[in-house]
């Protein structure tokens, strides 16, 4: 009977899965997704599509704006979804400057330029979420290695 409930809960996520694909739910996992589009996207012959999945924090969005404006780039179009204090968003994003768009290293460049500065971001913010859960972690331990003898 127990193989038997295994067996069904493994169908059941599988049908989850392929029930969201293409939604903007956010996964459990960070992730972040570079793509280049072609095509005239609003007027514009190249845009990159930039996707980020990750934990929602309070400024994260800020910091990815300006990430982005000193790269000299545009976000013109953005989606973001949110769900149990994960988010996934979804950047379109242009060129401010005059380069030669047509120059496939250039497109290169700027499509890893993005993806280094949209993971610097989430380092960041990982790394501050990190230090707070440590100094958290402290306060409680201080507190936990203290025996009522010392009291005493």
């Amino acid at each position: 009977m127990l193989g038997e409930v295994i067996r069904h809960l493994k169908e059941l996520k599988t049908n989850a899965t392929q029930a969201s694909e293409g939604l903007m739910i956010p996964k459990d996992s960070d992730e972040i997704r570079i793509e280049e589009q072609e095509g005239g996207l609003n007027g514009f012959p190249y845009s990159i599509r930039a996707s980020l999945c990750c934990e929602y924090k309070p400024g994260l969005l800020t910091d990815i704006r300006q990430a982005l404006d000193a790269l000299h780039l545009m976000i013109i179009r953005a989606e973001i979804a949110t769900l149990g204090g994960r988010m996934n968003s979804v950047f379109v994003i242009i060129s401010c400057k005059e380069q030669n768009i047509e120059d496939p290293e250039y497109r290169q460049f700027l499509a890893g330029s993005v993806h280094q500065a949209l993971r610097s971001v989430l380092d960041r913010f990982s790394v501050s979420q990190d230090m707070l859960e440590s100094r958290k972690r402290r306060r409680i331990s201080i507190f936990s290695s203290s025996s009522i003898g010392d009291f005493l």
